[in-house]
C-alpha cells in the first residue's frame, strides 16, 4: 500500500481516486472546486488538500486527471503546484490527455527536481473508470512504471509502458484516430440502414458477429438508433483531444484526412447544441 494523492475529481478523476482507497491505499484529495473534494472524502474517507502543493506533500505518488495543458501547469507549477512540495525520489503519474510537449516538458522539470514522472492517460471513458476497468498508455522511465503500475491496476484492467516520456499521449492519439473513424462509419451505417427500411437491431445483431465489429457498434448502436446520445465521452472532449492530434500531425508530418474531417463533423454538431452529447452524435449530424 501507498501513500497517494489524486488531483482533479471530474467524471474520470472522481472514481479512479475511489478505487485507489477502496484498495486499501491512503488517499489524499484535491480538486478546483473545494465541495466536490469534500464530497468525495465524505463518501469514501482519507483527506482533503486545500491546494496541489498540500495534497503532494509527503505522498509516495501523485496522480492527476485534469482538463488540458493549462490545468496540467496550474497543478504542478508555481508556488501552490504540486512539484513543489514533492520530495526525492516520489513519482507523478498524469492521467490528463494532453500534448506530448507538456509530457515531456513536466517528465524534464521532475527529474530537475529529484522525482519520477510518467504521462499515462486513460481510455474507457466514464463507465471505465467507474468499474475499474480503464486502459492506461504510459510513457516514462522503466523503473517509475515498475512501481506505479501494481497502484495503477487499482482502476485498470491493462496498464503497459510504451516508450520514452510523451509516448503515452502519443498512443491516446493513435487510439482517439481510431475510435473518430470507427463513430463516423457506424453512424454512417446506421443513417444508410435507416434509408434503406433495414431493421437496424437485427443487421447490427448479424454484422458484429463478423469484420464489422467494434467496442462501439457492441456499445453504442442500440443508443444512436434510439437518438439518444447521452452515455460516456462528450463531444467537446472529443475535439479537445482531435486538436491535441491535429496539432501533433502538423509537428511530425503525419496526414490524417479522415481525422480531419470528423473533427468538422463534430463542429457541426457542437453547433446544433450538441456540445454535451456523447460521440456517437455523429449521426444527429446525419440525420438533420
Amino acid at each position: 500500500m501507498v501513500k497517494a494523492a489524486f488531483i482533479g475529481l471530474g467524471v474520470m478523476g472522481y472514481p479512479m481516486a475511489r478505487h485507489l482507497k477502496a484498495k486499501g491505499h491512503e488517499v489524499t484529495v484535491y480538486n478546483r472546486t473545494t465541495a466536490k473534494a469534500k464530497k468525495w472524502v465524505e463518501e469514501n474517507g482519507g483527506r482533503f488538500a486545500a491546494t496541489p502543493c498540500e495534497a503532494a506533500a509527503g505522498q509516495e505518488i501523485v496522480f492527476a486527471c485534469v482538463g488540458n495543458d493549462n490545468d496540467l501547469r496550474e497543478v504542478t507549477l508555481g508556488a501552490d503546484g504540486a512539484f513543489a512540495a514533492m520530495g526525492k525520489g516520489t513519482l507523478f503519474v498524469d492521467h490528463t490527455t494532453a500534448s506530448a510537449d507538456i509530457a515531456r516538458e513536466l517528465h524534464a522539470a521532475a527529474l530537475a527536481l529529484g522525482f519520477d514522472f510518467l504521462d499515462a492517460p486513460v481510455s474507457g471513458g466514464q463507465a471505465g473508470a467507474e468499474n475499474g476497468q480503464l486502459t492506461v498508455m504510459v510513457g516514462g522511465d522503466d523503473a517509475p512504471f515498475e512501481r506505479a503500475q501494481p497502484v495503477i491496476m487499482s482502476f485498470a484492467k491493462a496498464c503497459r509502458l510504451l516508450g520514452p516520456s510523451g509516448s503515452g499521449q502519443l498512443a491516446k492519439m493513435m487510439n482517439q484516430i481510431c475510435i473518430a473513424g470507427v463513430v463516423q462509419g457506424l453512424a454512417e451505417a446506421v443513417h444508410f440502414g435507416k434509408k434503406s427500411g433495414m431493421d437496424i437491431e437485427a443487421v447490427i445483431e448479424v454484422i458484429s458477429k463478423g469484420a464489422a465489429q467494434s467496442w462501439q457498434m457492441e456499445n453504442r448502436y442500440k443508443t444512436m438508433n434510439a437518438g439518444k446520445f447521452d452515455f460516456g465521452f462528450a463531444v467537446d472532449w472529443m475535439r479537445k483531444d482531435l486538436s491535441i492530434v491535429l496539432d501533433e500531425a502538423r509537428n511530425n508530418g503525419a496526414r490524417l484526412p479522415l481525422t480531419a474531417l470528423v473533427d468538422q463533423f463534430y463542429a457541426e454538431v457542437q453547433s446544433m447544441g450538441g456540445k454535451r452529447w456523447d460521440t456517437s452524435s455523429l449521426l444527429a449530424r446525419l440525420e438533420r
